[in-house]
């Protein structure tokens, strides 16, 4: 094997060599719990205002070529609108997968692989689908140094969709440049609308840069090489060149580092403090006994400081989302938090603006680690529960039992376009729209 020098070029070499020989089970087995699980937030993400939003948008344009939008048995889209529209359903709760360095890996990725694959002229396998994916989260893995979904995001749907599209090394490394002109977005979108819209664009913009590159066009062959490159997303700019595969040294960054699977939808942080809020509660019942809220007069909150985490009143449910003070008085009020606690009823309940919720106990609890958390992952069967309450949202009981049966065995589906078609089996209307699930 030939030395190669530049590291956009080791990248370029790595997702135009690896082959589905080079998957492990244990990555073949987290990699397919990623993508149940995306599919499950992504089908609830389309009871949301900001998907029917982005739908609205996305339905203006046309094109010969269509893909589907899941949990939608009659809407097809340009496939760049349907990576588009599902990825923003993916992240329109805050309820999709968190890495570490802290990003949301399959959002960006699942989206785009599946609207284009039912654009292909030869169907690719199931096989086919777990490799586009996986090189899709490695490169994102191997870029992250901070919470950069709109950044390592559109990167990882760029090298998933070469993949997918069996471009050469070279045309590898264009798809990473030309998709590197469109990652970035500001922190100071979180906690609003346009949060969701970062990993739509991701998977959009991705999807497109790959399909640039397979027609010709091209961009700086250096661009993970430069600090003016990549390298002006990050202050601490150190890239390393990825390993060729069929090198001693490669092993999948997914191998060691798990990803948290989220209880609730909210941002990660709020897992802790949930679940904090929850222990502090259980204290007070077994001490009290019959549990009288209105003798709370303090609560003390310790957490890490944030940027952007800090919304000690929200207006929104996407304030909500991300407000340490919410979701720990919505876990003392209720003793849960669920899909349902994000609501305007719930974020608007006297109870939660009462002073005395915010004005001394003597009660305390600490959580160290949250259960989804990636060192104290979700069972297998708790996390197929999640699924089928999300999914079932919007699809039929067919189309969730389909969907898992598809998932739990996709290396050995030979085309993964089964999986579209149980992932347009709807359900009547009058379905529950929010699971009440305590965790």
């Amino acid at each position: 094997i030939m030395l190669r020098k530049g590291i956009t070029e080791s990248f370029g070499a790595a997702i135009h060599a690896l082959n589905t020989n080079q998957l492990t089970d244990g990555v073949i087995n987290k990699s397919k719990r990623m993508i149940l699980d995306t599919l499950g937030v992504g089908l609830l993400g389309t009871r949301t205002a900001v998907f029917n939003k982005a739908l609205v948008y996305s339905q203006l344009f046309t094109s010969e070529e269509r893909s589907s939008v899941w949990g939608k048995s009659d809407i097809t889209l340009p496939p760049h609108y349907a990576a588009f529209v599902n990825g923003v359903a993916v992240h329109s709760m805050d309820f999709d997968d968190t890495w570490h360095p802290a990003t949301h890996p399959s959002g960006a990725v699942l989206p785009a692989l599946l609207a284009l694959a039912e654009t292909l002229p030869s169907q690719p396998s199931g096989l086919d689908l777990l490799l586009a994916f996986n090189v899709g989260i490695e490169v994102q893995g191997r870029l992250m140094r901070f919470h950069p979904p709109s950044v390592v995001g559109v990167m990882g749907s760029a090298a998933a969709s070469a993949k997918l599209l069996g471009l050469s090394p070279a045309q590898c490394s264009h798809a990473l440049a030309i998709a590197a002109s469109s990652a970035g977005a500001p922190l100071a979108n979180a906690a609003t609308q346009t949060k969701p819209l970062h990993i739509g664009n991701a998977a959009r913009r991705g999807l497109e840069a790959a399909q640039l590159a397979q027609i010709g066009l091209e961009g700086n062959p250096a661009i993970l090489d430069m600090d003016s490159g990549f390298g002006v997303y990050y202050k601490d700019y150190s890239p390393s060149a990825m390993p060729h595969p069929f090198c001693s040294d490669f092993k999948w960054i997914l191998e060691d580092q798990n990803v948290a699977v989220k209880r609730i939808p909210a941002h990660l942080g709020m897992h802790w403090v949930v679940d904090a809020a929850l222990a502090a509660r259980g204290k007070l019942e077994n001490t009290v006994g019959n549990f009288d809220l209105s003798q709370i007069r303090h609560i003390t909150l310790r957490v890490p400081p944030s940027k952007y985490v800090n919304c000690p009143l929200p207006a929104t449910e996407h304030q909500a989302r991300h407000s340490f003070q919410f979701n720990a008085c919505s876990a003392l009020l209720d003793n849960k938090v669920t899909v349902a606690s994000f609501n305007e009823a719930q974020i608007n309940r006297p109870a939660l603006k009462d002073p005395a919720l915010t004005r001394c106990t003597s009660y305390a609890a600490r959580c160290n680690t949250f259960y989804g958390h990636w060192r104290k992952p979700l069972s297998h069967r708790d996390l197929v529960e999640k699924f089928s309450i999300n999914a079932s949202s919007v699809l039929s009981t067919k189309g969730v039992e389909g969907v898992i049966h598809v998932i739990g065995n996709i290396e050995s589906v030979s085309e993964c376009s089964i999986l579209g078609s149980y992932l347009r089996m709807t359900s009547s209307p009058h379905k529950q729209l929010y699971s009440t699930r305590a965790w």
